[in-house]
């Protein structure tokens, strides 16, 4: 066994443990007894034998000598004294042969300056590094795949081009950076792949790609090779418009969607809408419904249809269900060129146990915490990101960021703030370790989040990023550097309890919880808020929106119909899951379609009128959105009225006299000489009524002008009298003279 080549590398090679097999492997210059040569070594164990082409001269072709067994081979070159470009002619042992240029042949393509940013946490595009990219290097058409493993003893790239064989394509570690990299001449676009790793103890995991740009369909988990840079958008417009909007003065009223339950092809195996299906079958019909945005639930690649997207194993995938990344491109593409804004479902706060994602990822625990105090949900059995390492924080930064840069999103609800918040989250005493001062604050994941948002908002203005947050936490949506969280929205989960609650009484003991309708005015301007009635509140028992409504047949789609008007009404941007737009009956569930034949009957096909004429009127009428965020833009008429269950306020625009009035009857009692106080004489109009036979009511409406009276009421010297209908909403409007 004679070889030029150090003998512990070649074990080291042999037996798959070496950190950096280029320096053994490919192409060397090497002295021979004074003079210069030139070596080439390869290790590929199905080999038979190689020859080695010269590219120069490719008639020429020289053997190579079988050094170990195991299929470690070497020529050397006497007359030649500097390095040249080649292929290997390889034959397996079954007698197939292919010829590829070998991958050990290549200088790192990842730069110092790209380890630096990585380990400093500031490489905000480092999925451009890492992950899988197909490019051309040399001449050479390949794909360069890069990993962080740092505490790997070895890791290789395993696929469908070498027969997931972790010893063919062995990669080398960038010095202490911990990332390991691997450029592979051939490999295209479509090819399967995982990364094989050797821990210090010799286990061997396999392991999806935590940054790769796409995945097998569930049950298989490999990453695929997958170019997302050929995609031509068509939404400058957009994007343009989109840069220089100031989203809280803008009218936003969103439907929230998961996108395999929305609607199915039932006709053939009841199966998922692709993206491009969804891009016109969904587009079109939120456009119609006078909708701003959709929210999808998360589409990031997950394992199983019932966590709903929320335990995530592809962050950077979109979930190959519905199509390619191009297509959610389309998708994506598609909204905007309609004028309609994309905002996905983030989950930055937990991650799942699977074996082949980023659980334990290089043996260690790498992106969570070690001590499971500290690294686990013990009651959803999921794992939390470690907020204090610096190449976690970017995975999870960049994350955000390659959405908003390469899928041109609009915005991120980030999940599950609160848990993310707290280190007592759903947990006992005893079970989780306090913060450095003693407290019960993630002062790491604060840090995370501020960091988070400052970048975003940076690198993308326009975009909205709005926390799932339940708690009192202050200033979550207030700038960082006065302390806030740096959230542009958060969901406004105290109003949605509170009104759920009264909504479900019965009216005649509603007057006994009046405070649960009004009680969300004490704090309206505390945040930037988004008021929510979204998929958490149709599942596991708790009803769908219609059955939520007590009464008769008849009455619960008043109830409903009334609860909308409240919410349109009330401060906030609006959020609606689907299915509650035209009272879908059943809980929803996310193994089958919405129950879109309901559509047949006149009560639900009015609602989902009725919901569109609220968004229509919600768009027109700048009043509902000019200062949602001020008391500048509300003002109690009559709030207290709790023996009649019975409201009315004022939403303002900037212009003094552009202000809506709203009276909403929470009791199936009619009132037909209700007077109210209003800001000025003169007259009124009725612009919405929720009671109109067009939405299947009584039809106890006000027809033609309302004048007013200088006949004091609720503190005004001028005041109107309406007809109020029962369970109905009513929205006033002044005519200009």
């Amino acid at each position: 066994m004679k070889t030029t080549a150090n003998k512990i590398e070649m074990y080291e090679i042999i037996n798959s443990e070496h950190r950096n097999p280029h320096n053994i492997l490919g192409i060397h210059e090497i002295i021979i007894d004074g003079e210069k040569a030139v070596a080439i070594r390869a290790f590929i164990p199905q080999a038979s034998s190689i020859k080695v082409i010269e590219e120069k001269n490719t008639s020429l072709k020289y053997d190579m000598e079988k050094i170990h067994e195991a299929g470690f081979f070497e020529i050397v070159f006497l007359n030649k004294k500097e390095k040249f470009k080649y292929k290997l002619e390889i034959t397996a042992y079954n007698n197939n042969q292919w010829i590829t240029y070998d991958p050990y042949s290549f200088n790192p393509i990842i730069s110092d300056f790209d380890k630096y940013l990585f380990n400093q946490g500031t490489h905000y595009s480092i999925y451009e590094k890492l992950g899988s990219h197909p490019m051309t290097i040399e001449g050479v058409k390949g794909t360069l795949f890069a990993v962080w493993a740092p505490n790997a003893k070895r890791v290789s790239v395993i696929g469908n081009f070498n027969d997931w064989d972790g010893r063919r394509h062995q990669m080398r570690c960038l010095g202490d950076s911990g990332i390991w990299e691997l450029f592979i001449p051939g490999i295209i676009e479509g090819d399967l792949y995982k990364y094989e790793i050797k821990t210090k103890e010799n286990y061997i995991l396999k392991k999806t790609d935590p940054y790769g740009y796409y995945m097998e369909l569930r049950p298989n988990t490999a990453s695929i090779v997958y170019d997302i840079g050929k995609y031509k958008w068509n939404d400058e417009k957009w994007m343009e418009e989109r840069a220089k909007k100031d989203t809280l003065n803008q009218p936003i009223s969103i439907y929230e969607v998961h996108l395999g339950s929305w609607m199915r092809v039932v006709e053939e195996n009841n199966r998922f809408l692709s993206y491009k299906e969804a891009a016109h079958k969904l587009v079109n019909y939120v456009k119609d419904m006078g909708y701003t945005h959709i929210q999808l639930m998360p589409i990031e690649e997950h394992p199983f249809d019932g966590s709903w997207g929320y335990q995530v194993t592809g962050y950077y995938a979109p979930t190959s269900r519905y199509g390619t990344p191009e297509d959610f491109m389309y998708f994506v593409d598609y909204c905007h060129v309609n004028g309609i804004g994309v905002i996905l479902d983030w989950v930055p706060g937990h991650f799942p146990k699977d074996a082949y994602g980023l659980a334990r990822f290089d043996g260690t625990a790498l992106y969570e915490h070690e001590d499971s105090r500290q690294g686990e949900h013990p009651d959803w059995g999921t794992l939390i990101f470690n907020y204090g390492r610096y190449e976690v924080k970017l995975f999870l930064i960049a994350n955000a960021l390659y959405w908003f840069e390469k899928y041109h999103i609009d915005g991120l609800r980030v999940d599950a703030v609160a848990s993310m918040l707290y280190l007592d989250y759903g947990r006992k005493d005893g079970e989780w370790i306090p913060n450095p001062y003693g407290g019960r604050e993630n002062l790491e994941a604060v840090e995370f989040l501020r960091h988070l948002n400052s970048i975003v908002y940076k690198y993308h203005p326009g975009i909205m990023m709005i926390a799932e947050e339940s708690t009192a936490w202050p200033n979550v949506s207030r700038p960082t550097d006065i302390g806030g969280l740096g959230f542009g929205f958060k969901w406004n989960m105290g109003w949605m309890n509170d009104f759920l609650r009264y909504i479900a009484k019965d009216p005649i003991h509603r007057k006994y919880h009046h405070n649960d309708l009004t009680f969300g005015l004490i704090y309206a301007f505390t945040e930037n808020f988004i008021l929510v009635l979204s998929h958490d509140e149709v599942v596991h028992g708790k009803g769908s929106m219609i059955n939520k409504m007590p009464g008769d047949y008849w009455q619960k789609f008043a109830n409903l119909r009334v609860a909308y008007g409240f919410m349109y009404g009330h401060p906030g941007k609006k959020l609606l899951f689907m299915g509650g737009e035209f009272a879908q009956f059943d809980e929803w569930s996310e193994a089958k379609s919405l129950d879109w034949h309901l559509l047949e009957f006149d009560k639900h096909r009015e609602i989902k009128e009725y919901v569109k004429d609220l968004n229509k009127l919600y768009l027109k009428e700048t009043a509902f959105w000019e200062y949602d965020f001020s008391w500048e833009g509300f003002e109690w008429i009559n709030g207290f009225d709790a023996d009649s269950s019975t409201i009315s306020f004022i939403r303002k625009g900037k212009k003094p006299d552009n202000y809506l009035i709203f009276i909403c009857n929470f009791t199936p009692v009619p009132r037909y000489t209700h007077r109210i106080g209003v800001p000025q004489k003169g007259k009124y109009k009725e612009i919405l009524n929720s009671d109109s036979y067009k939405y299947g009511g009584s039809n106890v409406i006000n027809d033609g002008e309302i004048l007013s009276e200088a006949i004091e009421w609720d503190g005004r010297q001028n005041s109107i009298e309406l007809k109020i209908p029962p369970l109905g909403m009513v929205i006033i409007k002044k005519i200009n003279d």
